[in-house]
């Protein structure tokens, strides 16, 4: 897709984020699965349901914009979700495995804060107004993940990895 104007970068990184979020609903489950935490397993639990209400908000954004919700393949989440892939078939320890699922769990988090507060000021500037609250919403639960997870690792699982 050609990105001559502001309007299609924030479509590009629309279509982006939807099929990251697609990627990330279907590798929670198997993160929560491996989690030898419960206060872990139980984030990446919440964290999914949160991320199938990401996607229907994606989704709600697509129509505002007058778009067929569609997600464009992400090399960079791809290559995130590769690494999480890598600590939970290689670490041997599974405390050691939930302070790396920690670890990979905040990268997704960090690109998509990163990639949300980006659609919002777009949003904001190309007169969406709605849209930019729905992606504001969005915005606040990956900071509240991100916040879960440090607390979660501070406080005690890489303590016990250690």
């Amino acid at each position: 897709m050609a990105m001559k104007s502001l309007d299609d970068l924030f479509l590009h990184f629309l279509k982006d984020m939807y099929h990251a979020e697609k990627q990330i609903l279907r590798t929670l489950p198997k993160m929560a699965k491996k989690a030898e935490s419960d206060d872990l397993r139980k984030a990446f639990e919440e964290h999914r349901d949160e991320t199938e209400g990401q996607i229907e908000r994606l989704e709600q954004v697509f129509e505002m914009v007058g778009k067929r919700a569609r997600g464009e393949y992400c090399d960079a989440i791809h290559g995130i979700l590769e690494e999480g892939k890598e600590i939970m078939n290689e670490a041997e320890d599974k405390n050691t495995l939930d302070a790396g699922m920690i670890a990979a769990a905040q990268a997704v988090e960090h690109y998509e804060i990163s990639r949300y507060g980006t659609l919002i000021a777009w949003a904001k500037q190309l007169g969406h107004d709605k849209a930019a609250t729905l992606l504001k919403q969005t915005l606040d639960e990956e900071n509240h993940a991100d916040e879960l997870l440090s607390k979660l690792a501070e406080s005690s699982l890489n303590k016990k990895a250690a």
